[in-house]
């Protein structure tokens, strides 16, 4: 004999209870069906009595509404000739209930006993409904009252099962029958008094293992909506798994941690008779779904749930990822308790005399602290008893009141064989450590089955996330993109990005998904988890809400996605004074703006290191010589312990363009123009050909090689004329047209010697200077031709020769790849 159990959703209506019947006529064993009420029916009937108890005439209209659906649902179910018996039998148990609330409604009183057998209405009626359809659809069974069967004591509301007394019961009630098929309704029972019991939200289940348990069944299949129990909430995790087989006792830990498919409680007399547990989904019924139990050789015609696995993407060590919201820390501090036993008797004491369940236990090996998690429902209650049970500790100043923290939730990790694995519990802090997810206590039983942390309530989701895609997606890791600048460079690397995410996929097992972006005009985002569609960007971004970059910045912060990265393609100083917000919530930082890196040596050196407090990454490799490894390789050579003495450098992209292009043939101002609109020049080329920009990029050089350096701290020998750094950019260029004579010379003056104009940066000895020089022949940089950068590091190991990078240093395609390379090398750490 199996035991079969119906609940949810698949007893929500006349429809769902159709296919439930389909199912239940394919079995070909003898068999006992349990059922829970129809959907929502329990919290109706509990509202009802709640405004009955607050004398609020409403409760008659919530009961009407109850006889509706159940009239309606009888009435959709049964042919005509079926209807007048089952018709009836509804309205006498709605006249019975209309009865018991008016009671309460005029004694304004209602115990937990009555609540008892006001819910208890809801698995008679549906029992009772179904039993009919099943009989006008030629399904023969005997429908057995559960009250008679199960018998608990008077602890109404989650009352305690006594199972001898109800084994012998129903295996009495299941032998002297002659059916072959028993319905009986879930959640309900009755005490040594015949008053009605439940067995706590949830029952059904409960009820259905206790019949499984009576009767030794082969085995106990719980019909959900969904195939079987899952690697992770599906409405969180994606990409969440099913299980296809699990034990009993991780069962119970990711149940207890909050895996809402099976209740508790169901699993310990099915584990006692060592019944294999079926989680099975009603609307896809030929998928297997998971099997709860030990040893289990699975024999099965089903198809298996798509991209089920058994533990850890089919390695077994790690089962599933459960949390429990609205958790409270309790914490009992003292120099007095170290030492004394009896401190911890007496706190669980109080909590256990106010009824409150303690979640979590954390204990320092000093004794001077026991921390607590318990549902933050319970703090109230909890605070007075253990304030009153320690108050003349308190007093003497041996112990502190009680320390509250709520807003928080316990993240789970669940596997039978974590005892025998090392390393995933560092696995797991690692991972959540990398995303900024500061945990605030860890519990770990002896059994080494569940590793248990408290964190924040905010970011639970992001928790649960990050810990799937650490255990479980081995297939990818995800990366949430917030692009700030649209522009030139922008644009072509949200076009690589879209370019390249089927590669990424496939090679680097990166999955890259914008989340956001925006311009000077408008920010845009997409919600439920989605990414933009890259193929149409620009229309989206035309047509979405006016930008605000605070907003911007807080939707980014608020989002909460693991793996975030801010990417700052932009010129613009406001942008740049918003990295420590991002830095210190664990958002990477990648920036092609220098404004950051070169700004004041302390800010610089505040941003590096809320990076590192916040394991979050603050990149700039575009900074100096937009795609070329100039900062990567520079790191490198320190990180494997080289030192750097001297840096030659000609940095500008645009001013190698403009001295390569300048003979004197035509306008030194056309030139630049030139090199303008074929973006190589900042937004204001001033910055360019005054040397700012240089100055700015041999000073993130000079910091990343150790040196504390300032902007006054670098000379200039600049050749522009003063001039030319009045008004704007359009008197900037009227002011080179009258000075072309100067050009002229500067140009004839290095040709005289047989020389080439570059404008060179240079670092050593702990300074730094730019300026224009005459290049000869057997310069290295005399060959640097077009909008070439180079830069050459004298090191402790490269003395003589030094280590050179070479290429083009501008231009809006190399330099949106550089952002590019630093986005991945967030992925890749």
């Amino acid at each position: 004999m199996k035991v079969l159990k119906f609940g949810g959703s698949s007893v929500a209506n006349a429809e769902n209870i159709q296919k439930v019947v389909s199912i239940i006529k394919t079995n070909t064993e003898p068999s006992v069906v349990v059922v829970s009420a129809l959907g929502g029916v329990t919290d109706q009937l509990l509202k009802a009595g709640s405004l009955a108890e607050k004398n609020d005439e409403v409760y008659k209209e919530v009961l009407q509404q109850l006889e509706k659906k159940h009239l309606d649902t009888a009435r959709a179910l049964l042919p005509v000739t079926h209807q007048s018996s089952c018709l009836s039998m509804i309205k006498k148990h709605c006249n019975e209930l209309e009865e018991i609330c008016n009671s309460i409604f005029y004694l304004e009183e209602l115990s937990s006993r009555i609540i008892d057998r006001i819910v208890s209405f809801g698995e008679l009626l549906s029992s009772k409904i179904i039993s009919a359809y099943m009989l006008s659809a030629g399904v023969d069974h005997d429908w057995i009252d559960s009250r008679a069967v199960i018998k608990t004591n008077s602890h109404y509301g989650f009352a305690a099962v006594n199972f001898s007394i109800t084994n012998d019961l129903i295996s009495y009630r299941i032998t002297s029958s002659g059916k072959g098929i028993f319905l009986a309704p879930g959640f309900i029972a009755s005490d040594d008094h015949g008053h009605i019991t439940t067995l706590g939200r949830g029952g059904s289940d409960y009820t259905a293992a206790i019949f499984a348990a009576a009767v030794n069944a082969s085995c106990l299949e719980i019909w959900t909506d969904v195939t079987g129990m899952m690697t992770a909430d599906p409405r969180w995790v994606p990409n969440a798994k099913t299980i296809s087989q699990i034990s009993y006792q991780e069962a119970m830990e990711l149940s207890h941690f909050g895996a809402k498919v099976i209740y508790p409680p169901t699993i310990q007399p099915v584990m006692r008779k060592q019944i294999p547990t079926w989680i099975k989904n009603t609307f896809a019924p030929n998928e297997a779904g998971t099997v709860m139990g030990e040893n289990i050789i699975l024999h099965t015609p089903l198809e298996p749930a798509p991209n089920s696995v058994r533990g850890d993407g089919g390695s077994g060590i790690i089962t599933g990822i459960s949390s429990i919201n609205n958790i409270a820390l309790l914490s009992l501090e003292g120099s007095g308790m170290v030492g004394i036993p009896g401190f911890s008797k007496r706190l669980f004491e109080a909590l256990a005399h106010e009824n409150i369940n303690v979640i979590l236990i954390t204990q320092s090996s000093s004794e001077h602290s026991i921390c607590v998690g318990v549902n933050s429902a319970d703090v109230a209650r909890a605070t007075e008893s253990v304030d009153k049970t320690f108050e003349i500790e308190i007093a003497q100043g041996r112990v502190e009141p009680l320390k509250i923290e709520q807003g928080l939730s316990i993240i789970a990790l669940v596997g039978d064989k974590m005892k025998s694995h090392p390393g995933i519990s560092g696995r797991m802090f690692d991972a959540l450590g990398r995303n900024g997810i500061n945990v605030r206590a860890i519990a770990q039983g002896s059994s080494e089955r569940n590793i248990s942390a408290v964190i924040s309530a905010n970011d639970v989701k992001k928790g649960v996330n990050v810990l799937h895609e650490a255990f479980f997606e081995t297939a990818y890791k995800q990366l949430n993109i917030f692009i700030v600048g649209a522009g030139n460079v922008g644009s072509k690397l949200l076009g690589q990005l879209k370019q390249q995410q089927q590669f990424l996929l496939e090679h680097l097992n990166l999955q890259v998904r914008v989340t956001g972006i925006s311009n000077s005009k408008k920010m845009l985002f997409v919600g439920n988890g989605n990414a933009i569609d890259l193929a149409n960007w620009k229309e989206l971004l035309l047509n979405a809400q006016d930008n605000n970059l605070d907003e911007f910045v807080e939707t980014v912060i608020n989002k909460n996605l693991r793996n975030s990265v801010f990417v700052d393609v932009t010129a613009n100083a406001e942008v740049a004074t918003v990295y420590d917000r991002l830095l210190s919530k664990a958002v990477s930082v990648v920036a092609c703006n220098k404004i950051a890196a070169s700004s004041s040596y302390q800010n610089y050196n505040h941003l590096k290191a809320l990076a590192n407090e916040y394991n979050a990454l603050f990149l700039f490799e575009t900074n100096v010589g937009a795609g070329l490894p100039v900062i990567g390789t520079l790191n490198d050579l320190r990180r494997s312990g080289d030192k750097v003495n001297k840096i030659q450098a000609v940095l500008s992209g645009t001013l190698n363009f403009v001295f390569n292009n300048y003979d004197g043939t035509r306008p030194f101002a056309e030139v630049v123009k030139q090199a303008q609109d074929e973006g190589y020049t900042e937004p204001d080329p001033r910055l360019d050909l005054g040397g700012t920009d240089v100055m700015r990029k041999i000073m993130i050089l000079a910091r990343e090689a150790g040196e504390k350096i300032e902007m006054n701290d670098i000379a200039n020998n600049s050749f522009l004329p003063a001039s030319c750094f009045e008004g704007d950019v359009a008197d900037f260029y009227k002011e080179m047209a009258k000075h072309e004579d100067h050009f002229k010379a500067l140009y004839k003056s290095a040709g005289a010697e047989n020389c080439k104009l570059k404008f060179v940066a240079s670092y050593a000895d702990g300074k730094a200077q730019v300026g224009l020089q005459h290049v000869p022949a057997n310069s290295d940089f005399y060959h640097l031709y077009g909008k070439d950068n180079i830069v050459l590091f004298y090191t402790q190991r490269y003395p003589e020769q030094p280590l050179v990078v070479k290429g083009a240093g501008a231009g809006a395609d190399v330099t949106a790849s550089g952002v590019f390379a630093d986005i991945i090398r967030v992925a890749t750490v």
